[in-house]
């Protein structure tokens, strides 16, 4: 009868663990899904990757990530396939767009909180769920659609689950249940953002037990079935992949994986410090309390010491990861925002266990004003939105039709067709025979790199400026809608003569009407427009 009560007990307090951490993950969908919608997408990487997404549910074609029509793998899928789904579901709009950042940073959250109730303690737990939640850093990824939120979101579960795992095993309990979960998080980490899925969730996890000198719980980790499902979830896409496209791996693995992180040349270089200062920014005012933890009282305390070790390890492998490399971008360090919050808020859960008064105050004070900076963001952005093609697709969309054709001068709008719901890739006008674009780090690249899976696809596609003045200067039996910016007139002179369809701050657009050909192909002198 005993053991029965106990078992009874225990299934009782990890029902109302798992219930809890799905209400707090739960809140945290609500507070970031609040206001997702006030604003268009950001440019660059919020048009690119949604677009992306919005291209695979238009095609009805979910295995190949494309970018105007142009397989593109910079990026493996998991982050479109969510956000497609959305689009799907929710409508071709701000919120759906964002869906997959606002699930991934809610499953963080309640992620965090389930592994601290049962390891630390429900006090703790909450804190440093209300710590997440609140920060700027978080909130701000939240609502953000790149791949970023995704992939800390599957390298969190990596961690947490692997390291449930063992603690089971240093208990004598069940593991490898929980292990399968946490190498099939992995594979879903690998599909998020290729191999730092795999090697960082390892990393943190066999630096942190090899610390506490249990190589014998880190042998057992290796379990073959739960590696089975880790390929099973991990491969068959790459493998699909390679099979259509021969030089796929060399580029998805060789290229986007080792030489972007060992080379130098490449878009936002910053020195290896460079993480330091953003963490502590983007995490006011918790951050004003790191220094809490940073105490020699703080690390003599033995309570906790194989947790504390463990988020050690969480913090460092994943800010000297990527410190090491020169190109640097904000969101590559979400994944190490559970261990930042766990140092932030135990400090307080300690002050609040020897009854000092002012500890809650302080936090309740840290948690409104965490909150008022969030929504003051979000209300910077209402009132001053960023440049967008959205007024501009909106005005095109009172005249355009599935048949008409969309040439973009001297730059690529990733936004344009998610607004415009365009029926074919825009034609896009640069100087493709231009060598240095194999060297640059921007969007010719990365339309370059999509057009050589697909030779016959990119030279429809990638258009010269002398084939589009060809174009303009014979007979069209289809409207063409020229997108460029005040300034095309300097690559693109006969555009000075034309009156802009549309404009919206400096983008224009021209609507050229089918017929014979514009009057600049006689030779008629055109001027710079005023």
């Amino acid at each position: 009868m005993k053991n029965l009560m106990q078992r009874y007990t225990a299934l009782l307090a990890k029902v109302l663990g798992l219930r809890s951490a799905c209400l707090c993950a739960l809140g945290t969908f609500v507070w970031l899904a609040a206001t997702t919608w006030t604003r268009p997408l950001l440019i660059p990487d919020e048009g690119r990757y949604v677009g992306v997404a919005w291209e695979m549910l238009k095609r009805g074609e979910w295995s190949v990530p494309r970018l105007d029509g142009l397989p593109f793998f910079h990026k493996p899928p998991l982050f479109y396939w969510i956000t497609a789904a959305s689009l799907k579901l929710f409508g071709a709009n701000a919120w759906a767009a964002r869906m997959s950042s606002v699930l991934a940073a809610a499953l963080i959250v309640g992620l965090a909180f389930w592994f601290l109730r049962k390891y630390a303690s429900q006090r703790l737990a909450a804190l440093a769920a209300v710590v997440l939640a609140t920060q700027p850093f978080l909130f701000g990824g939240g609502q953000y659609a790149n791949l970023d939120m995704t992939v800390a979101a599957m390298i969190t579960a990596t961690v947490v689950l692997a390291a449930d795992a063992a603690f089971r095993i240093e208990a004598g309990r069940a593991y490898r249940g929980m292990l399968t979960l946490a190498y099939a998080a992995a594979g879903l980490g690998f599909l998020a953002k290729g191999l730092i899925g795999i090697v960082l969730p390892g990393a943190i996890i066999v630096f942190w037990l090899l610390g506490r000198r249990r190589v014998d719980v880190l042998l057992r980790m290796f379990y073959v079935p739960a590696i089975a499902v880790f390929l099973l979830v991990s491969l068959p896409w790459m493998i699909a992949m390679q099979w259509r496209y021969s030089g796929f791996f060399d580029y998805y693995i060789v290229y986007q994986h080792f030489k972007r992180f060992l080379e130098s040349g490449f878009n936002n270089p910053y020195p290896f410090w460079f993480y330091v200062p953003v963490l502590l920014v983007l995490s006011l005012p918790w951050s004003i309390q790191v220094w809490r933890a940073a105490r020699p009282a703080y690390w003599r305390n033995p309570e906790r010491a194989a947790l504390r070790g463990l988020m050690l390890s969480w913090l460092l492998v994943v800010l000297i990861f990527f410190s090491i490399p020169s190109s640097k971008l904000v969101g590559y360090i979400l994944p190490l925002l559970v261990p930042f919050a766990f140092f932030l808020s135990e400090p307080f859960e300690l002050r609040m266990r020897a009854g000092e008064s002012k500890a809650l105050a302080t936090f309740s004070i840290y948690t409104l004003v965490s909150i008022g900076l969030c929504l003051v963001a979000v209300l910077a952005l209402v009132v001053a939105p960023q440049p967008s093609s959205k007024p501009l697709a909106l005005a095109m969309r009172a005249q355009f039709q599935p048949g008409d054709q969309v040439v973009m001068l001297g730059r690529y709008r990733y936004d344009l067709d998610f607004y415009l719901r365009a029926g074919r890739p825009a034609y896009v006008v640069s100087d493709w025979d231009d060598p240095s674009i194999k060297t640059e780090d921007n969007w010719r690249k990365e339309l370059y790199d999509a057009g050589q899976f697909e030779p016959d696809a990119a030279a429809r596609t990638l258009v010269r400026p002398a084939a589009l003045v060809q174009q303009l200067c014979s007979a069209r039996t289809h409207v063409i809608w020229l997108v460029g910016d005040r300034n095309s007139f300097h690559d693109f002179p006969f555009v000075a003569a034309m009156t802009p369809y549309a404009a919206d701050r400096k983008l224009r657009v021209w609507r050229v009407e089918p017929g014979p050909a514009l009057r600049f192909c006689d030779g008629t002198p055109r001027s710079a427009p005023e």
